[in-house]
Order: structure tokens, then sequence, then C-alpha cells
């Protein structure tokens, strides 16, 4: 008889939510940048666009966001979280943002964001 009381929150495939939030992000040599926020979604689609990367901060006081399009994390068994290709020095010009100023995720914003990223960082 099955348990139905069980939560499933990740298959060979997919993975929940509530899973993916405060997963460690780590940057092309290893080294933890911060964690996942949370990740916005579209409407529409269904798609994730992006993941909101949090870095710094002590009980969210000067944390700052990074929203990341989601195609550009790779998950790393070996680190037990996902990885990008850039270091944290490549975030200093990012479009990012703080909990007193939250940016209206528009379109003018997305683009901002795609452009951002939408280039190769030069290994150190």
């Amino acid at each position: 008889m099955a348990d139905t009381d069980i939560e499933i929150d990740e298959t060979a495939d997919l993975i929940a939510s509530s899973k993916v939030e405060g997963t460690a992000v780590y940057d092309r040599n290893g080294d933890r940048l911060g964690t996942v926020n949370n990740f916005m979604v579209d409407k529409a689609s269904g798609q994730v666009e992006y993941v909101v990367l949090s870095i710094g901060g002590l009980f969210g006081l000067g944390t700052e966001y990074f929203p990341l399009p989601w195609d550009r994390l790779a998950y790393a068994e070996d680190l037990d979280g996902y990885q990008v290709d850039l270091l944290k020095e490549d975030l200093e010009e990012a479009p990012h943002y703080s909990a007193e100023q939250e940016p209206a995720f528009n379109r003018a914003y997305g683009e901002q964001i795609d452009t951002f990223y939408d280039r190769d960082f030069e290994a150190a």
C-alpha cells in the first residue's frame, strides 16, 4: 500500500521549488557566491526565466539580489549546488537590487539582465 503522505520533491528530471531555494551557487572556480533566494517564472509559459541569487547580508539586512538567466546555471553534483561561468567580480556591474529597492520585473528590466549576461565572461 502506497503512503499518500509522502511529498515528492525531487525525481531524476524534476525538482520542487522549495528544494531549489537556499541551494548554494558557486563561481567558475568553485568558490561560493551565495544562495538561490527564489526564481521568477513566466506566467504564460510556466518557464523559469531568472534565478535570484542572494549575496551577503545578515538576516536579510545588507543582502544584494542578482537575477541571473536560469540557463546560465548548471547543477554541479560535486559541489551539491549550482555553478555559473563567472566570478564574483563579474557581478559588480550586473543588474541587482536590495530589499529596500526592488525593481519592477518588467520587459525593460529583463532586457537589461539578458544584455548583461548575453556575453562571455573572461576566465581568470
